[in-house]
């Protein structure tokens, strides 16, 4: 396990070096938030006033009508559909880059629109397990929360590899999820591992937006405290897009060496050869 986070966090580092060659990179996961955040936006908005709108923000809250569980999975499928669609653009230029190429956003662009039926298509099953998840979680407070926990942790797992299979293979969302699946069983350990050492290290640099807002709202000046809390907020939205960024570039990478053999110029044989499990 020691091994794998190690490995993990090697990988991360390495995933940071390709960003840093593409910085224009992060516009895509900063594009996403800002679709997901008019998704939201634009079926709040409609809703305000009743009582579908708790329904939708609280995932806690139980449907009680079938319209609820249109509005649901509407909303659902156009996240879904936001997320996938940049994530595409994004690996899809990380796999440029480690194939010796200079991506630019157009590269990106290009690749998303060209996979548009399968993004349709992936993001409808994700929908559909979206909502699978969240009726499971809202029958029982406590049992439909654990239950769903795990199945969601599961689903995760198992779609690890789904974009860059969708970007490289062409296949329908089925077939990408089983091609996932198995490039999950010999890359788990790693796999796992990279989110794992991110995420740390996410975590740790996010603290720093402590120092500004607290010496804000220490200040009792309402200037400085509006200056605190506006550095530790973009330090936070900075903090998430590299993180974004640097997860897709991951897994660009762990299944290019899975599937090709194909080592990335700017990572370490030994680290990717490590990262799989042999059979």
């Amino acid at each position: 396990m020691f091994a794998a986070l190690s490995n993990g966090w090697e990988l991360a580092k390495q995933s940071y070096r390709v960003l840093m060659l593409d910085k224009e990179l992060l516009v895509f996961p900063l594009l996403s938030g800002l679709a997901c955040l008019l998704v939201l936006v634009s079926f709040a908005l409609p809703l305000v006033g009743s009582d579908y709108l708790e329904t939708i923000t609280d995932e806690r809250a139980a449907p009680q009508d079938a319209a609820v569980y249109v509005i649901l999975f509407a909303f659902y499928f156009a996240n879904y559909f936001v997320m996938t669609f940049f994530n595409t653009a994004l690996i899809a230029c990380a796999i440029i880059r480690f194939r010796g190429g200079d991506p630019t956003l157009a590269d990106g662009f290009s690749a998303a629109f060209s996979r548009l039926p399968q993004i349709f298509g992936w993001s409808l099953v994700s929908a559909t397990v979206g909502m699978i998840l969240r009726i499971i979680e809202s029958r029982s407070e406590r049992a439909g929360r654990f239950v769903a926990g795990l199945l969601g942790m599961a689903w995760s797992a198992a779609s690890y590899f789904v974009i860059p299979v969708l970007v490289v293979e062409n296949v329908s969302p089925i077939q990408a999820l089983k091609r996932s699946l198995s490039v999950l069983r010999q890359t788990w350990g790693e796999a796992l591992g990279a989110n794992f050492g991110i995420g740390l290290v996410v975590f740790l640099v996010s603290l720093v937006a402590i120092v500004p807002i607290g010496l804000g709202l220490a200040s009792g000046n309402m200037a400085m405290m509006i200056l605190g809390v506006g550095l530790g907020v973009s330090w936070l939205i900075l903090v998430s897009l590299v993180s974004a960024a640097l997860k897709a570039i991951t897994i660009g990478a762990l299944y290019l060496y899975a599937t090709q053999n194909t080592v990335p110029e700017q990572f370490d044989e030994n680290l990717l050869r490590q990262a799989f499990v042999q059979r």
